[in-house]
């Protein structure tokens, strides 16, 4: 579970992030929307410790991630490219991630085929550093590398960004079925709003550093209030 509580972060005098209250359950397939400088990848950061808030505080399962690295081990996270260390290849990387989380490199050579559909034979075997792949090649990267371990927290910004329309519907069923396989939560920020309400049994729709709109979405049931929210925006 995750808690926000009296969360602020303002840069000058530009609000990034004000949230009195927001908690988002086990299990959740959470999707973050809003138009451009809401706060979603201000948020994100401060969840994952990357970003101070000026007041407030945030806690995964109870852990305020500034002042413990408990929750590192169950989390996983891409928020950019930044993210990858992109002077080894793919094979590299991932051999990397393994050793440091005490995975054979055969677990790790199994743990890889779980995502074969996703790479689409683009990423492995390539002989390329990862700084030479393709915009989307590289997103891809960043996405197993977050589920690689399995983890129980996934936060994703803008997962959708630079894929071909074949790797988007692929990268929605990966997603899912790791939430139906694993009860993870997941947080996804998007501007694509079809694909987040596909994926999304929840969603929060920022506006200026606040949660205006907190709606379920079982079935795509807030289709059409996020809709008309943009369109009238």
């Amino acid at each position: 579970m995750i808690t926000i509580t009296n969360l602020k972060k303002a840069f000058g005098k530009t609000v990034a992030c004000d949230i009195e209250n927001f908690t988002v359950n086990d299990g959740d397939i959470l999707g973050l929307v809003g138009n451009n400088g809401a706060g979603k990848t201000t948020l994100f950061r401060m969840l994952l410790d990357l970003l101070k808030p000026d007041e407030g505080e945030v806690a995964l399962d109870g852990i305020n991630p500034a002042a413990s690295e408990e929750w590192k081990a169950s989390t996983g996270s891409y928020i950019d490219e930044g993210f990858l260390i992109d002077f080894l290849t793919p094979e590299e990387y991932f051999a990397f991630i393994g050793k440091i989380t005490d995975m054979t490199q055969a677990q790790v050579d199994e743990r890889l085929k779980d995502f074969e559909r996703l790479a689409a034979g683009e990423i492995f075997g390539q002989k390329k550093l990862i700084r030479n792949l393709s915009a989307g090649n590289k997103q891809k990267v960043g996405i197993i590398s977050a589920l690689f371990n399995r983890p129980k927290l996934v936060i994703l910004d803008e997962p959708f960004n630079f894929l071909d329309p074949s790797s988007q519907n692929v990268l929605k069923h990966v997603l899912t079925d790791y939430n139906k396989d694993t009860g993870a939560t997941i947080l996804v920020s998007s501007h694509n709003l079809a694909h987040t309400i596909d994926i999304s049994n929840r969603i929060a729709l920022l506006e200026k550093g606040h949660i205006v709109r907190d709606l379920a979405n079982e079935g795509g049931s807030a289709k059409a209030e996020l809709e008309n929210y943009f369109e009238t925006e």
